[in-house]
């Protein structure tokens, strides 16, 4: 495993490869952030400070071919941790590479001594929500009208997840 490797708790698809992306690869992640969410893009600039150490650190899924198809991002603020975005590229999703990448996020918050791990999710995104159980989420608030939609606005859910067992 090189230097730059993320061990993941749970195994990844056989071809898929996690990368520790830091403010050098922010060009990379603000792509595929962009990619997977484009009515919402970040820019190459608040990704680099969002990424930056010691709170931020993202993690990059590689391909077979050592091409990026997924991301996530995450800060950790004393004992609590957030996933800040998490996307896959349309065409490399429901092959396990956003469970891969929460695994990692997960590991590697707890690591930099996170008890509790939290995100947003779009009340309308179903299949975001099912990975989230499926990875031991679970809702503890809502955030009304937190999300833009070309036809209104959409709540929020706010999730959790523990990293310390409880």
């Amino acid at each position: 495993m090189s230097a730059h490797s993320v061990p993941a708790p749970l195994p990844c698809p056989a071809a898929i490869r996690l990368h520790c992306a830091g403010p050098l690869e922010a060009v990379v992640v603000a792509a595929l952030q962009r990619a997977c969410f484009p009515e919402d893009p970040w820019d190459d600039a608040s990704v680099a400070t969002l990424t930056a150490p010691p709170t931020g650190f993202a993690v990059i899924a590689l391909d077979g071919q050592e091409q990026p198809v997924g991301f996530a991002m995450a800060r950790v603020t004393a004992e609590d941790a957030e996933i800040l975005a998490i996307g896959v590229l349309p065409q490399a999703r429901r092959g396990g590479i956003g469970r891969c990448l929460v695994e990692a996020v997960a590991a590697g918050s707890h690591g930099r001594g996170a008890t509790a791990l939290f995100l947003e999710v779009a009340e309308d995104n179903q299949e975001a929500w099912t990975l989230y159980k499926v990875c031991g989420f679970f809702s503890v608030g809502r955030r009304p009208g937190y999300y833009r939609r070309r036809d209104g606005r959409v709540a929020a859910l706010v999730l959790r997840r523990n990293l310390d067992g409880a």
